[in-house]
């Protein structure tokens, strides 16, 4: 059984639960954006606390993924601040983790996080941190994308060939025509608003979309910045005509497995903060 189809989910609705990464992490709170029930393998919003140490363990059988939205989370030597990213391959040595100040951050894990030995993984797989500000954007990768928007590559898995990245996109832009994808597309929107067929998506917005499901057109009057995952490869697109034309402000009409559903029952409210 893979994870439900979730387009989308604001994540301000789902609410801070006392949390310990199922015992690899105490101390923490975390909102479950979605998570496998075969192997365990999870998106979160994870808040630490000011002052917040663990000494251990410091090695993990799982990958994992972050991306600090707020504050600064350390690992072993190395400090992350806001939009600091990195990619934790099961295996690898990382230290003790601490965030001083605080810090809310997305992380992926690649199956239920549990102590491991160290070593036995790929380096090529190992990005102990980067700064996705200082990256610079590029475009031009895909001919039939509509122009106005950037990317800002995080990473690419050797093994596999899944890709993390950034989006930007310019105001007053919108496209005529829907995407498939032959992968799992993830996103988490960091700012600006998105007018698409689900719905308009504002900033905390989540999804976790199966491969070959059509999707958009979208459009957005403020810009936005969005953060995306694949999962079985990198992203390739195919353009395909809309079930219904582009429109501003359409209805919402999520898809969301039931116990998320009755989670956000009744609740509109969309916080200032994105989490």
């Amino acid at each position: 059984m893979a994870r439900p189809w979730i387009e989308f989910v604001q994540s301000q609705r789902l609410p801070w639960t006392a949390h310990d990464l199922w015992g690899v992490r105490p101390g923490i709170e975390a909102k479950i954006l979605s998570r496998d029930p075969d192997d365990g393998a999870a998106s979160l919003l994870v808040r630490y606390p000011v002052g917040w140490n663990e000494p251990g363990p410091p090695v993990l059988a799982v990958d994992e993924e972050v991306l600090v939205l707020d504050g600064a989370l350390t690992v072993g030597d190395r400090s992350h601040g806001t939009m600091g990213y990195a990619h934790l391959p099961g295996g690898c040595v990382r230290g003790p983790m601490a965030a001083p100040a605080g810090a809310v951050a997305l992380v992926f894990f690649s199956g239920t996080p549990r102590p491991g030995p160290a070593g036995g993984y790929d380096p090529a797989r190992l990005l102990p941190g980067v700064d996705a500000l200082a990256i610079p954007y590029t475009g031009n990768f895909h001919p039939q994308f509509p122009p106005g928007a950037g990317r800002k590559m995080l990473f690419q898995d050797p093994a596999t060939g899944d890709q993390t990245w950034i989006l930007g996109t310019l105001p007053l832009r919108w496209a005529e025509r829907s995407e498939v994808h032959p992968v799992v597309e993830e996103m988490y929107l960091l700012s600006g608003e998105v007018h698409g067929n689900r719905g308009v998506m504002r900033p905390g917005a989540y999804f976790w979309r199966p491969p070959l499901v059509a999707h958009g057109p979208y459009g957005s009057l403020t810009g936005n910045l969005y953060f995306f995952r694949t999962k079985g490869g990198p992203l390739s697109t195919d353009y395909v005509d809309p079930e219904r034309p582009f429109r501003w402000w359409p209805g919402d009409d999520p898809v969301l497995p039931p116990e998320m559903a009755a989670a956000v029952a009744g609740d509109a409210t969309h916080a200032p903060r994105p989490w």
